[in-house]
């Protein structure tokens, strides 16, 4: 997988201060903005943010590519309603190799559990390309095709909304594929805007406990979860 911050808003940390500013301020935001500087922007910022008053990230927005992932990461990532999305077209695109789907790593490190899955993708695309050969339509023939079928995905999201997506999918509970492209996208954000980004990551950190019980897991230490997070 590849995961790509394109673009953001400009200034994302002026500009998020500044609407925060512009609810206690006389002055417009046009005039609050031209006068801000990054320090204080930052010391507004990490105030208001502490209060809880988080819908002033809504103002600065991340556009992410977001590349070789399955249809099952992105049946998921959908789900996230406060975004937009353009993902590429299984009634355009054909497939009919091996490397076209996604190979979970508890198959890859079993050699018979490998096996089958090869087998079966193999036998698949087969199928598919039969179906291509006899006049049926990419987007009828696409029927056949698992949930292991790369795609690729533009996804944008505001800040506020990105802070949800991570508390929710860089979750150790959470599916290996969408965490994993969560962890990136993180650090991704946390390199353009690192004050507003600083305490994300999964719920735990800001709880201090895990809201869906405690996990058996070895990397499931709050504490160290934390730590981790914060030096990303």
């Amino acid at each position: 997988m590849k995961v790509t911050l394109l673009k953001h808003t400009p200034d994302p940390e002026l500009l998020c201060a500044a609407a925060a500013m512009t609810s206690y301020k006389g002055e417009g935001t046009s005039r609050l903005l031209a006068e801000l500087n990054l320090e204080k922007a930052r010391k507004t910022l990490r105030r208001v943010l502490s209060s809880g008053h988080v819908s002033v990230t809504e103002h600065a927005s991340f556009t992410f590519s977001v590349e070789g992932v399955s249809r099952a990461l992105t049946h998921q990532l959908v789900r996230h309603r406060i975004a937009s999305y353009t993902q590429q077209s299984q009634r355009y695109v054909t497939y009919d190799t091996l490397d076209q789907y996604v190979t979970p790593p508890s198959v890859l490190e079993n050699q018979k559990a490998k096996q089958i899955y090869d087998e079966t993708l193999t036998c698949i695309s087969a199928a598919y390309q039969e179906l291509l050969k006899n006049a049926v339509p990419k987007e009828d023939a696409r029927f056949t095709l698992p949930n292991a079928a790369k795609t690729n995905i533009l996804i944008t999201m505001n800040a506020r909304e990105l802070c949800h997506f991570f508390r929710l999918r860089c979750c150790a509970r959470s599916q290996w594929e969408i965490r994993r492209i969560a962890i990136e996208m993180l650090k991704l954000a946390k390199q353009a805007a690192p004050v507003i980004f600083e305490n994300a990551g999964p719920s735990c950190i800001e709880f201090g406990y895990c809201p869906e019980g405690v996990l058996k897991e070895p990397d499931c230490n709050i504490k160290e979860i934390k730590r981790q997070f914060r030096e990303m």
